[in-house]
């Protein structure tokens, strides 16, 4: 059992903060610049400064890992996680290749160096014997070449089949590329995917969907096809296609980015996940219609809603078949469409909402299916969870509408940690919100057939260079906290109340 993993009742969380100027490294593949005794031999030194890296060594240090040879040539921060032989998969955020509205990406995906410190820590603990492989399935319209340029991917990979004749597999896991002309896709393009294949896993009974049956509920995945989605969510039936390489791999490192989401309020661990499925058509987003008809696609009942609703369904009816006069006036008329029932930037559609019921649900369906999965679909005894660990990217994170079309907030932050749940708690409080709020965070403290912690909110311990963020979670003082502006469908719906943090003024 891992003792850092979410078996453990009293999880220890490490928050390194970087002083002085927030700003990643520019030159792949991110060499550290100072000369750790305990790097592998081979692995240059660079000549910029790397903040990055010594923030991700300093949150293992925080962490007590291998304490008894830190600083030393010995000090091996990630053995207790990862044997020699293993396949470790690292799942960095590499949802898009830039933002939604500009050009910038450094706030949108995880940041290359941070992955280059945990490859590194990584293929130490391996002792060069035993695979990598770096992968994610982006947002079907991203461009993956792209994203693993500006993340600097490729150098690492160069550098270390050069100097460690080690080869670092780095997989796009979509089996589709969707092409968008003017807010509508327009062809869609097959990819390889998952080179080990896909796996069909049934929760059924045990998915928080399970919850829902009986109750009418209309899903919609991520694609005009809305009855393919509901063919594999219906009552009693909760099934999920997922990419077979994370599920085999011995140990499965995420490494996200904290940003706000405006389905689910975050995307950290917990949400991250949606990136190991093989098919997001089987990924329930929202359930089509307002909260009186047992939806949550908007926010409230009005006929506007109703007739927007009932033109885009039959629109998308016709799309999903390929009408090619249906896409050309669906193409012509979009933006028209949005000046009559207003934009996404002022009107909640979608499920991008406080009010989502349905991605929290998902999400956490996902990670048991991580933990708990065998590599033929069979989900296996709670004693044998996956070895799992965490690094947060919180050093450019996203406020607002994330997770592509939000602002970049600088907080100089890493986040490590061997529990996803604890984790994400954390950076939930580190971003000034409440867990009890999120449905995702506070239902996936609850006890269940397949748990994802067996902490609670006021077991997590932290530790830090920072001192207010030592000790209990639950003992933060308030003035120590970032204020995140959260998705405008989120707006006083998801921030800490005035007492509810230790310190805080009432």
């Amino acid at each position: 059992m891992n003792r850092y993993g979410q078996h453990n009742a009293e999880p220890k969380v490490a928050i390194h903060r970087s002083s002085g100027q927030v700003r990643y490294p520019k030159l792949p593949p991110f060499h550290p610049s100072d000369q750790y005794p305990e790097l592998a031999v081979g692995l240059p030194i660079g000549t910029e400064q790397n903040s990055v890296y010594d923030a991700v060594r300093e949150s293992f240090r925080l962490l007590g890992l291998d304490s008894a040879n830190f600083g030393m040539a010995a000090w091996n921060p990630l053995s207790s996680l990862i044997q020699p032989g293993d396949h470790v998969f690292l799942k960095p955020n590499m949802i898009a290749h830039k933002h939604q509205l500009t050009d910038e990406w450094e706030h949108v995906i995880t940041h290359g160096s941070v992955i280059r410190a945990v490859v590194d820590y990584a293929y130490l603990a391996l002792q060069g014997k035993g695979q990598i492989t770096l992968g994610d399935a982006p947002q079907t319209d991203s461009k993956f070449e792209l994203i693993i340029e500006r993340m600097g991917l490729k150098a690492i990979q160069e550098l270390y089949a050069k100097t460690q004749n080690f080869e670092i597999a780095m997989v796009d896991l979509r089996k589709e590329h969707w092409i968008e002309r003017d807010g509508i896709y327009v062809e869609t393009v097959p990819l390889d995917g998952d080179p080990a294949g896909s796996i069909q896993v049934s929760l059924n009974n045990d998915s928080l969907f399970s919850e829902l049956d009986g109750k009418g509920k209309t899903y919609y995945g991520a694609h005009y096809n809305v009855p393919e989605t509901n063919s594999h969510h219906c009552d009693g039936k909760h099934e999920y296609l997922i990419s077979r390489s994370p599920v085999s791999a011995d140990v499965f490192i995420s490494i996200p980015k904290l940003k706000t989401h405006k389905k689910c309020g975050i995307t950290l661990n917990l949400k991250g996940l949606v990136g190991i499925n093989a098919d997001k058509n089987w990924l329930p987003h929202y359930v089509l219609g307002s909260p009186g008809a047992g939806g949550d696609q908007f926010d409230r009942d009005s006929s506007k809603q109703k007739l927007e609703n009932s033109l885009v369904l039959k629109a998308k009816s016709f799309l999903v078949k390929g009408n090619p006069v249906v896409r050309y006036i669906s193409r012509k008329t979009k933006r028209a469409a949005y000046r009559i029932f207003g934009n996404n930037e002022n009107v909640v559609r979608s499920g991008n909402w406080h009010g989502n019921d349905t991605v929290w649900r998902m999400s956490l369906d996902l990670n048991r299916i991580l933990l708990y999965a065998n590599p033929d679909g069979s989900m296996r005894s709670t004693d044998s969870p996956k070895r799992y660990f965490s690094v947060v990217d919180g050093f450019i994170a996203m406020e607002g509408n994330g997770p592509v079309a939000g602002t970049a907030k600088e907080c100089g932050v890493v986040i490590a940690g061997g529990d996803p749940v604890a984790v994400d708690d954390v950076c939930t409080q580190l971003m000034g919100f409440d867990f009890e709020k999120l449905l995702l965070i506070r239902r996936a403290f609850e006890s269940h057939r397949y748990p994802l912690t067996i902490a609670s909110h006021h077991s997590i311990r932290t530790c830090s260079n920072l001192a207010d963020w030592t000790g209990k979670l639950v003992e933060w003082p308030h003035q120590s906290l970032y204020e995140f502006r959260p998705h405008f469908g989120w707006l006083g719906k998801v921030e800490l109340e005035r007492d509810a943090v230790a310190g805080m003024p009432t």
